[in-house]
C-alpha cells in the first residue's frame, strides 16, 4: 500500500467558473489557475503521483505549457489515473475536505464523488468529500479562495508484481 497527502490552494476571480470535483457550480466568482483551477481534483491528483513517488503535479502538467491552458482537470485526473494503472495499483480509498465560505457544497458532493469515482475507475463508496467553512478567519474564511486537500490511500493490484 502507498499513502499520498496534497493540499490545493486558488483564489477566486471575476470571469471566471467555479468548478470543483468536476462538477460547474453556480457562482459569480471563479478560481484563478492555468487550467480550470479546479482546486480538489488537482489536490486529488497531487495525492495519487506523491503516493506513486513522481514528484508533484507540475513535474506533470506545468502551468507554462500551452497545452494545459484551460484544460479540465478531470482530464488530468486521467492521466493520474493512467499513470497509477500503469505502475499496478488502484485505490483503496480517498478522502477529500474542500474549504470554502460559500458557496455552500452539499447540494454538489454527491456529484463530486461520483466524477471522481468514475475517472479513477473505482466505487464512489471509496471516494469521500467534504467540505467546510473559514468561519471568517483566513482568506477562506474571508471568502477570497478555496483550499482543496486529500489523503489517498493505493492498493496494489491483484495478480500485479
Amino acid at each position: 500500500m502507498r499513502i499520498g497527502h496534497s493540499r490545493d490552494i486558488h483564489r477566486f476571480g471575476k470571469d471566471r467558473k467555479l468548478v470543483l470535483g468536476g462538477v460547474e457550480i453556480p457562482y459569480e466568482l471563479g478560481l484563478v489557475g492555468h487550467s480550470d483551477a479546479d482546486a480538489l481534483a488537482h489536490a486529488v491528483i497531487e495525492a495519487i503521483i506523491g503516493a506513486l513517488g513522481l514528484k508533484d503535479i507540475g513535474t506533470h502538467f506545468p502551468d507554462t505549457d500551452p497545452r494545459y491552458k484551460g484544460i479540465s482537470s478531470m482530464l488530468l485526473l486521467d492521466e493520474a489515473y493512467r499513470m497509477m494503472d500503469e505502475k499496478g495499483y488502484e485505490i483503496g480509498n480517498l478522502d477529500s475536505l474542500i474549504m470554502i465560505e460559500k458557496p455552500k457544497m452539499a447540494p454538489y458532493i454527491d456529484r463530486m464523488r461520483s466524477n471522481l469515482a468514475e475517472h479513477l475507475h473505482c466505487d464512489p463508496a471509496d471516494v469521500n468529500v467534504k467540505a467546510t467553512r473559514g468561519e471568517g478567519l483566513g482568506f477562506v474564511g474571508e471568502g477570497l479562495g478555496v483550499e482543496a486537500d486529500c489523503v489517498v490511500l493505493l492498493r496494489k493490484k491483484a495478480n500485479h508484481e
